[in-house]
């Protein structure tokens, strides 16, 4: 019996899109270390780029939100690496803000960023990866604001959990070729996410997860590089939950002091 390599990714070509910082840089990393060829993009060209093992990821200036800048970013890695095996929707996020008050534009942005962009981005990916013999994977970040909102979170919530139902349709639609995939994160420390979890340095909220930690972009990146492999070969339409089993019931907190 032979058993596929997770961690080998060597001769793929993977786009990851907010791939310059935070959790896509390390996806973008992981992907880099475990030997395939790595597209990433955003608006603005970072100072940093993501390497590991003497290469760095190409980058690529792309307002996701634009069909036509997505379909480019595409063709632009299927030019430069002959294939392309994965696409990892990383870019979205939303500041918190007031249902009763936010204004039409803000909602608009949010769901434009957080659900049409992976949706233009998986149609550019899946007309490429449909011709190919190997066909493709598609893995698109969530959120456990999916299935859990939080105040302040109303256009965010809603746009994760209709990515989250975009996934299985797509699952659906696409296969056996294309396999596409969702991941439910959970809280996740990251330096633009470090003034969200208090003064105390994130210690309170620690206490509501049983994992007694919050995830690291590491966390993330390691499911990818499951889901983009062949030991995913039948894994479609998943929703991979990757928060450290969810956080505490409040009642649960009241009643044992956590």
């Amino acid at each position: 019996m032979h058993l596929p390599n997770p961690v080998d990714h060597t001769g793929r070509a993977v786009i990851v899109t907010g791939g310059t910082k935070g959790i896509g840089f390390v996806v973008a990393e992981h992907f880099l270390a475990a030997g395939a060829d790595v597209l990433v993009c955003a608006r603005n060209e970072p100072g940093t780029l993501p390497s590991a093992g003497g290469r760095s990821a190409v980058f690529r200036a792309v307002d996701v939100r634009d069909p036509a800048d997505v379909a480019a970013l595409v063709d632009d890695a299927v030019a430069r690496f002959g294939r392309l095996d994965v696409l990892v929707n990383n870019a979205g996020g939303s500041p918190d803000s007031d249902a009763a008050t936010v204004s039409p534009r803000f909602v608009e942005k949010i769901v434009a960023l957080n659900l049409l962009a992976p949706f233009y981005a998986a149609q550019a990916a899946n007309r490429v990866m449909q011709e190919r013999p190997e066909g493709g994977s598609i893995i698109n970040i969530g959120s456990v604001s999916a299935h859990d909102p939080q105040p302040g979170t109303a256009a965010y919530t809603a746009a994760k959990a209709g990515l989250l139902g975009l996934t299985k349709a797509l699952a659906l639609e696409w296969a056996p070729k294309v396999r596409v995939n969702y991941i439910t994160t959970g809280l996740i420390r990251t330096e633009a996410a470090a003034a969200v979890y208090g003064d105390d340095d994130g210690a309170a909220v620690t206490r509501t997860l049983p994992m007694e930690r919050m995830a690291v972009p590491s966390d993330i990146a390691r499911a990818c590089l499951f889901l983009g492999s062949d030991l995913a070969s039948y894994v479609n339409g998943a929703d991979l939950a990757v928060h450290g089993g969810g956080e505490y019931p409040a009642r649960y907190m009241a009643l044992h002091g956590k």
